[in-house]
């Protein structure tokens, strides 16, 4: 009798005691549960971005590793890899690169093609929180396949108000004007294809990628319309004949910055903190000028570019390295960002944030995004227009044809 008492009592106390332990059971990350855990799940990730990032991101990463701290045993490595190689770098071995990792937007349509990225989960949320054309560059055939990170790899105008006024800043023709009549100069670099898409973008002469992604179609060659490709040849000519002109490489620009010979340049964000100790109070920056063409005034055009976070389609922990990719995206890391970085943010609270409306680069350059567009072009429109270009700022010393230097550049720009 006392046999069959303690029997069901136990009974009893072994029904109640699993119940209690299915009401208490959680399920982490992996899928699985606490009574199938029977030691913290230990999480090894390897994070990608530039090496002037590494304090940032460890910074990032840390903080991290607090919010989900006790969920998880992490192991996470920062290592800097340049975003501009970081395709080449990752598609030499998948299964051997980072988990999660920075890169230039114009690299996705190739990642994505090699099968490293796969689209966002919660696409719709991300969408939401970032400005348009960074989410545009993060996708491919309405799928998003990356997180936005910045919208700041464009360009725009700086100038010294000691010597350019508010009116003349708005026109080539005003700024050129006020350089010669001090002896200084207004720079861009021609020998760089990504400025010299300025003078083509607005017109109505195109250039892209064709449908296989690695090719291009360009019309800048255009003999017919309102505006042709002649009259921007022309037009470029008209500049580079102007005193106050020269064609500068960056680091040409900011050396004349330094020494005073250098009143206005197109430049991007990463010169803005050395522009400002450069000019002091007299440091100014704008949207890009208006050009005269063909007796009228265009605006200037840019290219626009977004850094992005993607994850590793080969990541051994995929569910942790999408929550790293959304804490290193957030409106926290990206306001973060611009603070130790001055990197201009694609978190829409963040751009519509006082402390950006106070930073005159990014206001520039956020101002240009409006005139600008994605930067979508193969391998081959590079040196052509460099070629091109380098020879209108010479003057076209051996007078050369102008429509044939255009042929020749349109059809080395779509050579298959």
């Amino acid at each position: 009798m006392k046999k069959g008492i303690c029997g069901l009592f136990l009974g009893i106390l072994c029904a109640v005691t699993f119940a209690g332990c299915g009401l208490a059971e959680k399920t982490d990350l992996s899928g699985k549960t606490d009574l199938e855990n029977t030691e913290t799940q230990k999480v090894e990730l390897v994070v990608w971005g530039a090496e002037e990032d590494t304090e940032l991101m460890n910074r990032i990463i840390n903080s991290f590793q607090d919010k989900y701290q006790g969920q998880a045993d992490f192991q996470i490595v920062f290592e800097a890899q340049g975003e501009s190689q970081c395709k080449d770098v990752l598609l030499g071995g998948l299964e051997d690169g980072a988990d999660v990792f920075t890169f230039a937007d114009d690299q996705l349509n190739a990642l994505a093609a090699a099968g490293a990225l796969d689209p966002v989960q919660n696409a719709d949320e991300i969408r939401e929180r970032n400005l348009s054309n960074a989410v545009e560059a993060a996708t491919i055939n309405d799928q998003l396949y990356a997180y936005p990170l910045t919208a700041d790899n464009g360009y725009f105008l700086y100038y010294n108000k000691q010597y350019i006024t508010e009116d003349q800043v708005q026109t080539l023709d005003g700024i050129l004007e006020a350089a010669s009549a001090n002896g200084k100069l207004f720079t861009m670099d021609w020998s760089s294809a990504w400025y010299v898409y300025s003078f083509f973008g607005n017109t109505g002469l195109s250039v892209g990628l064709n449908e296989d992604g690695i090719t291009n179609y360009c019309t800048w060659n255009q003999t017919d319309g309102e505006i042709r490709g002649i009259d921007v040849a022309n037009a470029m000519l008209t500049i580079a004949g102007n005193p106050g002109f020269a064609s500068f490489t960056d680091e040409e620009f900011m050396e004349g910055v330094r020494n005073g010979s250098v009143i206005a340049g197109v430049s991007g964000v990463w010169n803005s903190v050395a522009v400002q100790e450069a000019w002091g109070e007299n440091a100014g920056a704008a949207k890009l000028p208006t050009y005269t063409i063909n007796g009228g005034q265009m605006q200037m055009a840019s290219f626009s570019g977004c850094k992005l976070i993607g994850v590793n389609a080969y990541s051994e922990n995929p569910d942790w390295a999408i929550k790293l990719a959304e804490w290193i995206t957030n409106e926290e890391n990206q306001r973060l960002r611009f603070e130790m970085r001055g990197q201009g943010p694609s978190n829409i609270a963040v751009a519509d944030s006082e402390e950006i409306h106070q930073s005159p680069a990014i206001a520039a350059l956020l101002e240009q995004s409006g005139h600008s567009q994605l930067q979508r072009v193969g391998g081959k429109f590079w040196d052509p227009v460099s070629k091109f270009a380098l020879n209108m700022e010479a003057g076209n010393p051996l007078g050369q044809d102008l429509q044939e230097q255009l042929d020749e550049m349109a059809e080395n720009i779509s050579a298959r």
